[in-house]
């Protein structure tokens, strides 16, 4: 989307909490500076809950003073905004050790309260959950680990699959957090399955498009280049191995 197209749905989601009275967290990052900046400010003007930002993109920073200087900018564009950093170095190839981060930034940030960590590595989750005496909010970006994440004491997740796959993930989330550990597994194979079933046809955004319209009443239509839609074909196929699982699919 473009910078402008951000802010619009922004502000719709901004008109929507008044009613809903959700949590609106903004994710403002992206390339270039200062549309990243001007998208930070947007979210203040609408009154975001909080803001979530990735890092450069381009110049990609290497150390945690770097990393802490580029958030110090975001931050003071919203200054009176919680801010959270975006950690998915699987697309950033920003590898900085979130444990070790979370222990330097200290007050270097007023507004700064934690992070999205996506990544499949647990142990270096639960050393960011228990950086500075648990002073951050450590939100789970990862579908196939939500009960393992509960277990080593992560009880916040954001995950893609959760808008196709709300009621499963919910549940999900309640058995790793008051469950029996039998019950959390057979729940989060189940969510693995599905989710395993929709990604493997392509990107997950790609695949996730096609899912929501099979599995819910949102069809949000298909992606932008360079991503590609799905083929009928594979549309299809989706759907059908959905369904052995014992989904019911929309036509």
């Amino acid at each position: 989307m473009t910078a402008n197209e951000r802010k619009l749905v922004a502000e719709a989601w901004a008109n929507a909490v008044k009613t809903t009275k959700q949590h609106l967290m903004i994710q403002v990052g992206g390339a270039p500076l200062p549309d990243v900046l001007d998208l930070a400010k947007h979210a203040e003007s609408i009154k975001a809950s909080s803001i979530l930002c990735l890092p450069e993109l381009y110049f990609k920073p290497t150390t945690m003073e770097q990393l802490t200087d580029y958030l110090k900018l975001v931050s003071s564009a919203a200054p009176n905004t919680p801010l959270l950093y975006y950690h998915i170095p699987a697309k950033t190839n920003v590898n900085i050790h979130m444990g070790q981060f979370l222990e330097y930034i200290g007050d270097q940030i007023p507004t700064f309260v934690g992070i999205k960590f996506t990544s499949s590595n647990l142990e270096e989750g639960a050393l960011a959950l228990r950086a500075s005496k648990n002073k951050y909010t450590v939100f789970l970006g990862n579908d196939q680990l939500i009960s393992a994440g509960c277990r080593v004491g992560i009880d916040s997740f954001i995950t893609t699959g959760v808008n196709m796959l709300t009621e499963l993930t919910l549940n999900t989330l309640k058995e790793g957090q008051t469950g029996s550990n039998l019950t959390a597994k057979e729940k989060q194979e189940y969510l693995t399955n599905a989710v395993i079933a929709i990604s493997k046809h392509g990107d997950w955004v790609e695949t996730m498009k096609v899912a929501m319209s099979l599995l819910t009443s949102i069809n949000p239509g298909p992606p932008r280049a360079p991503l590609n839609a799905l083929s009928t074909r594979t549309t299809a196929l989706m759907a059908m191995e959905l369904q052995d699982l014992g989904f019911e699919v929309k036509h």
